[in-house]
């Protein structure tokens, strides 16, 4: 088989940007016509010697600009671009390989000892309890009744859904053991709704910005993501009805309290707006939680003024105890469970009961809410020295909250944060461009910041310098 288009490693040019720039004048020039149907992604890989993640990546772009349709089961095919305008590729296709989604999943799993890493997603490893965690590894291998041999409940072991279903009432929210399901982390909740609700084609309401790999994992599902714009308040609600009129979706994925990015909450007037949306348009509401734990427990939850009726809520322990142990549940109507349920049996049988036994004795031993009380204070604190830090180096900060590890912020007169976060790696700081978190990697001026990692005079040192320079 021939190439289909000609690529050079040595080139400047990201090979991702060859393929999609190759590929959109071969069919602009029309020598790959409508109807025509590309290599599949295991077969361009290999004929390019490439990796498939690449080709997934220029491939997503290419459906993402209408010079490509994913056919379920079949492949790819061209057709006609929507409109004569530069497509959306064409600007986020100027990235530098140091800012594209996998790039940033692969720094943010990789040993970072000699990077200042404020654009991670998680808690430095000294601010977890391991001692309580590991008194209740412990406990558990001591108890009679267990076993390690077993596979255990479908929906979860007992005794921890009875824990979560007390907690959830503690947000308003009031379950019984039937609306509960464990899962292994958000992910795995956000994976299981996806398979049951989204077919390809299908489209979906997400923040705009949000989170990545949440985007990479719906486009992976042949979902089509339609973005909703977020405000100091929550959702752009008027912009929502205006997207739901055009793109009649049947879900939305949101992520309320201390949202990822910007470490907004919904307002208790915007909750009860989308509320209102999802009603008169039939529409589920997927309410991603999994920071919420950071936050007092009064902020509002969409699952709390919806009891349920169309939203679907997740959570985890993942960010707040440990990441190891990935333990995370969703709530949501007993007949959604169970449907869940099933399909947690056909994709993975159970949970780990081991991890959910842990969890179980870390909440029963009574430790887990003064970890809790210690970690936003401590969060809290490096949130407001991060903050005044930024400012003092120059940004303009998103959102001046006071709980939650994320702040979003942007140099004044940078119109494309990835170009920062290209330099920065050279200096040996991981940042996280705005453009990664938006559903298209369209540019984006802000960044993320971790306020757990901004212990490191080096990041403000050289967003200054960036800031005089540009300036």
């Amino acid at each position: 088989m021939m190439s289909l288009v000609s690529l050079d490693s040595q080139d400047t040019m990201p090979l991702i940007e060859q393929i999609v720039k190759g590929i959109q004048q071969q069919v602009d020039a029309r020598v790959l016509r409508t109807g025509a149907r590309l290599p599949s992604i295991r077969k361009f890989a290999e004929v390019h010697s490439i990796s498939r993640f690449t080709v997934v990546q220029a491939y997503d772009r290419l459906v993402a600009s209408g010079y490509l349709e994913s056919r379920k089961g079949s492949g790819f095919f061209v057709t006609k671009p929507l409109s004569a305008d530069p497509p959306i590729a064409e600007h986020s296709a100027q990235l530098e390989r140091a800012v594209d989604v996998l790039w940033l999943l692969h720094q943010s799993f990789q040993n970072t000892a000699h990077f200042a890493s404020p654009g991670c997603g998680w808690l430095p490893s000294e601010w977890r309890d391991d001692a309580s965690l590991q008194k209740a590894i412990r406990t558990v291998s001591r108890h009679n009744d267990y076993t390690s041999g077993g596979y255990g409940n479908i929906y979860g072991y007992v005794p921890l859904r009875q824990d979560l279903q007390k907690r959830l009432a503690e947000l308003g929210i009031v379950t019984n053991l039937q609306n509960i399901l464990t899962t292994h982390g958000v992910t795995q909740g956000i994976d299981l709704v996806g398979r049951y609700l989204i077919q390809a084609g299908d489209n979906v309401l997400v923040d705009d910005p949000g989170y990545y790999s949440l985007f990479g994992h719906l486009k992976l599902l042949g979902a089509k993501l339609v973005g909703v714009p977020r405000t100091l308040d929550g959702v752009d609600t008027q912009a929502m009805e205006t997207l739901i009129q055009l793109h009649r979706p049947k879900i939305f994925i949101t992520n309320t309290v201390l949202h990822n990015p910007t470490g907004t909450s919904l307002s208790q007037a915007n909750a009860h707006r989308v509320l209102q949306l999802a009603e008169k348009y039939d529409l589920l509401i997927i309410e991603d939680d999994v920071y919420g734990d950071f936050s007092p427990p009064s902020v509002s939850r969409l699952a709390t003024l919806d009891h349920l009726n169309r939203v679907i809520y997740l959570s985890s322990f993942s960010k707040t105890i440990t990441t190891s142990v990935r333990v995370g549940f969703l709530a949501a109507r007993a007949d959604i469970v169970q449907a869940l349920g099933d399909l947690k049996l056909l994709t993975s049988l159970t949970t780990s009961e081991t991890n959910e036994r842990v969890i179980h004795q870390v909440l029963i031993d009574g430790y887990y809410r003064k970890h809790l009380e210690k970690l936003r204070a401590r969060v809290q604190n490096a949130r407001e020295k991060a903050m005044r830090q930024l400012e003092k180096a120059g940004l303009e900060i998103f959102a001046e909250t006071e709980h939650g590890l994320f702040i979003w912020a942007k140099l004044p007169d940078c119109h494309d944060a990835a170009k920062i976060a290209s330099i920065a790696t050279k200096r040996g700081i991981m940042l996280a461009p705005g453009n990664v978190f938006r559903p298209h990697q369209e540019p984006s001026p802000w960044l993320r910041f971790n306020a757990a990692y901004c212990d490191n005079p080096a990041i403000f040192q050289f967003l200054a310098e960036f800031n005089d320079i540009s300036g």
